[in-house]
């Protein structure tokens, strides 16, 4: 009776344990951000800075004894408004614009008597680049551009080509180019510094997050998923990296599903749990 009581125990216990075993052993597959392979625009790009120039500029010398009143100058005047009143004949704005001094202050003057303001029309900007010899065949009118200001960060104005010189500045070895961006909300000053990215050879391609390949050698892959939710590692050929998305030239087809981020939870041949993100 003794031994049977143990033998009964000692059997509970293992079919008990077998049967915990069996259902906990069964580890879940990982969920994994995934994402499709999309199309998007690529383009080589020339980085260089230019000078903010205001569409049109004038600049009036007043003397201090021809004005009626204090002098107090509004922000923005309209094409044919009375920009200052004097003695002598009014001043009227020929164009729209944003006025200004020369200085900081009415008090920056010329001579003990004269003050200069500034009407500039910032409606549009433009600026002069210099293009590196090495690209001037890639260079034409029309090409789009990007351009940053420091004071403001994260936005980026949208231009294009202007002109283009006809030849090579012999001393810089450089092609002289002007852009043009339509300032809206006149954010940009004239007298900026501005950092231009030239956009050329542009073409459609596919694209994936740059945190999707895995570099091997000289290799690039990805984790491909198949409608099983299995993963495979895809070789792929890549091409330009812009913006967090990296250019495939071979590998991939459009709508594919792959891989986007937590690559070091993903085995070759593995079952995951796809999250779109």
């Amino acid at each position: 009776m003794f031994f049977l009581i143990i033998a009964t125990v000692i059997i509970g216990r293992t079919m008990i344990g077998n049967h915990f075993k069996k259902k906990f052993s069964k580890i879940p597959p990982p969920g994994i951000i995934v994402t499709q392979v999309v199309e998007k625009e690529f383009a080589e790009k020339i980085e260089t800075f230019g000078t903010a120039i205001s569409k049109k500029s004038e600049t009036f010398k007043i003397k201090k004894d021809d004005l009626f009143e204090d002098l107090k100058l509004k922000n923005f005047v309209k094409k044919g408004e009375i920009i200052i009143k004097l003695k002598s004949g009014n001043i009227i704005a020929p164009f729209s614009g944003v006025l200004g001094y020369t200085g900081l202050t009415e008090d920056i003057l010329v001579s003990n008597n004269i003050i200069i303001i500034t009407l500039d029309d910032n409606s549009t900007i433009y600026s002069d680049i210099k293009i590196p010899e090495n690209y001037s065949a890639s260079i034409k009118k029309g090409l789009p551009v990007d351009v940053k200001i420091s004071s403001y960060k994260d936005k980026v104005f949208s231009g294009e080509i202007d002109f283009v010189s006809s030849r090579i500045n012999a001393d810089t070895r450089s092609l002289l180019s002007r852009i043009k961006i339509i300032n809206e909300n006149s954010q940009l000053i004239s007298g900026s510094l501005l950092e231009v990215s030239v956009k050329f050879n542009l073409r459609n391609s596919l694209s994936v997050p740059d945190t999707s390949v895995m570099i091997e050698g000289d290799k690039s892959f990805v984790y491909s998923i198949n409608s099983e939710n299995i993963a495979n590692k895809t070789e792929i050929k890549t091409g330009l990296r812009d913006d967090k998305s990296i250019e495939i030239i071979s590998g991939l087809n459009i709508g594919d599903i792959i891989v986007a981020e937590g690559l070091k939870k993903v085995r070759p041949r593995g079952k995951i749990k796809p999250i779109n993100k």
